[in-house]
């Protein structure tokens, strides 16, 4: 590993202090040091915040939930609230990493991360990304596991995490603090597209630490889930996933949130899945159709095509897992 400065700070000024010099924030440290390893990313200076009071879920006013950016992903996952009142975003979490991971990683961390792409995790591959101008090999390279929604010309990498895809689905925001003060990110827009600016992934300005996610209340009853299809079920990253939110009241679906992960360069929201379904009767029926909607806009590389089918069967089968009809 190569020489770097290194500071612990115990309150949110001092953070961001040192974050204003260009210091990068660390907690967990699960995806930031392996970049380091790898010579990905090379920060002169690390600013240690785990020490930080960022570690609470606490339900809103209305009855959302805001989870600390230093939350791990465990302690997330198995909260009684998280469980109770979005299931999607603890089954998204049980479903990333290993275990050991979970209880190091942290939420901030964890809507941070960079994509698992090789050829931007290798060095000496042309990777817009990590290197602006240097092309993008994964284009005419070996690419199952890239991006068929929201590429550009110059990188089709996808984004990695599952929770990002539930927040994504419930319209999250993540609460930042900065130089300015405090300011808050609908999480549609906190992870862009790559455009022409691949190296360009989050709305952070310089030195703004992440301090909370607060998915907002949504009506009751409300059913929700996850699912993560991969190549195997051990430790794994997706190949397509759903996450779903449905609100039913009297046999018309009155809310539906749907986004999609693995398969576009952000989480990807699925407006015109969620349209098809408002205020129709849950059907087999209804699933499908609505499903056929998710691949919208899809730009298929060589070795990928086989996403865009996959994907609709993986939002189809959720709609009828939380949907509750066979």
């Amino acid at each position: 590993m190569y020489p770097f400065d290194y500071t612990r700070v115990s309150d949110t000024e001092e953070a961001l202090a040192a974050g204003r010099r260009g210091g990068r924030y660390i907690a967990g440290g699960t995806t930031l040091v392996d970049l380091m390893r790898e010579t990905v990313e090379r920060p002169e200076t690390l600013v240690d915040i785990s020490g930080l009071p960022l570690d609470e879920v606490t339900v809103t006013e209305r009855g959302g939930l805001g989870i600390g950016a230093l939350v791990t992903m465990s302690k997330a996952a198995a909260h009684p609230k998280v469980r109770t009142l979005f299931p999607v975003v603890s089954q998204a979490l049980e479903l990333s990493a290993s275990a050991q991971l979970r209880n190091m990683a942290t939420i901030g961390g964890n809507i941070m991360q960079r994509t698992r792409c090789t050829y931007f995790r290798d060095v000496t591959a042309a990777c817009n990304k990590r290197a602006p101008g240097s092309g993008c090999a994964a284009r005419e390279g070996y690419n199952r596991s890239h991006a068929i929604l929201g590429t550009s010309e110059v990188c089709v990498a996808t984004h990695p995490s599952d929770v990002a895809v539930a927040f994504a689905a419930l319209e999250a925001r993540v609460h930042v603090l900065g130089a300015d003060g405090q300011r808050q990110i609908p999480f549609a827009d906190f992870l862009l597209r790559p455009g022409s600016t691949p190296n360009r992934e989050q709305a952070l300005k310089s030195g703004e630490l992440i301090t909370t996610v607060e998915i907002p209340a949504l009506p009751r009853p409300l059913g929700s889930g996850y699912l993560k299809v991969r190549d195997r079920q051990s430790y794994e990253f997706a190949l397509t996933s759903a996450a779903v939110a449905l609100h039913v009241r009297r046999g018309v679906i009155r809310e539906a949130k749907v986004a999609a992960g693995a398969v576009g360069t952000v989480p990807w929201k699925l407006p015109a899945v969620e349209q098809h379904l408002l205020g129709e009767r849950p059907s087999p029926s209804l699933w499908a159709a609505a499903a056929a909607k998710a691949a919208d806009g899809a730009r298929p590389l060589a070795h990928n095509r086989f996403k865009t089918d996959l994907l609709k069967r993986t939002v189809e089968r959720q709609l009828r897992i939380v949907g509750g009809t066979k």
